[in-house]
């Protein structure tokens, strides 16, 4: 068997920001927040600046890139307005979603398929400018063939799904939702991509798909900001760290 990839972590900061706009005031401070979980073991912070601004602020993702020693993931629509701010602040990566003002939150994966031609250009301005690009997306064999044509070199599986059922204890249906996501993870590799996983993950699933050696990085932001409201992020950090390292640990004692 081939070495395993180290598996990272990224810590989303949004609802950090989010509580903070609760009351129109400036704490608690996701910046701050961000630097806590790097302290406490995190391998990157990922925030999520959206249209209506509802959690992250511009001035946020400007003082995240000033401040924070690790890599900064610019989670963002493809739109004019994102894409001209993702390259004025130059994170280490953007991550490409799917956005509608409605949503509670990201429901589902981006349509590269049907964006082709609206993403390769995209992708292509963000590579010049030295910044990595993924692509957030189901775990569906014909989008993941579309990401690699597109020219992105990594991908994230939106895991959502299989989260929900995992959580809802619905076996036969996270079972179902298991194999798709084992199967896109050994495509997407398969096809030279660096896969990601995130959205709903917990401690449970989280150390599951740890299990996985094809995925190097879990992005995880709105489990661990609840979890830390009872014991702190920096111990919510760590005990995600512990969760992951048991599933990377299960994957080596395999033969």
């Amino acid at each position: 068997m081939p070495p395993v990839l180290p598996l990272r972590l990224g810590v989303n900061v949004d609802h950090v920001a989010t509580l903070r706009n609760a009351r129109a005031i400036d704490k608690p401070d996701p910046v701050r927040a961000a630097l806590l979980a790097i302290e406490a073991g995190a391998d990157g912070i990922t925030a999520h600046l959206r249209e209506d601004r509802r959690h992250i602020r511009d001035d946020d993702m400007a003082r995240l890139k000033a401040a924070i020693s690790k890599p900064l993931n610019f989670e963002m629509a493809v739109t004019d307005e994102m894409v001209a701010i993702a390259l004025k602040t130059k994170p280490h990566a953007v991550c490409l979603v799917p956005e509608r003002r409605q949503e509670i939150t990201t429901e589902g994966g981006l349509d590269v398929l049907g964006q082709h031609n609206a993403l390769v250009p995209v992708i292509a301005r963000f590579k010049d400018a030295g910044v990595r690009v993924s692509l957030f997306i189901s775990a569906d064999p014909a989008q993941i063939e579309a990401a690699a044509r597109a020219g992105a070199p990594v991908i994230e599986i939106h895991v959502g799904a299989w989260c929900e059922a995992v959580a809802a204890g619905e076996e036969a249906r996270a079972e179902a939702e298991w194999r798709r996501i084992v199967a896109g993870a050994t495509l997407a590799k398969s096809a030279g991509l660096e896969v990601h996983a995130g959205h709903g993950l917990d401690y449970e699933t989280a150390e599951k798909i740890a299990s996985l050696p094809e995925i190097v990085e879990l992005n995880i932001g709105h489990f661990m900001m609840g979890e830390a409201v009872f014991v702190g992020l920096a111990q919510t950090v760590r005990d995600m760290r512990a969760a992951m390292d048991r599933g990377r640990a299960a994957l080596e004692r395999t033969p």
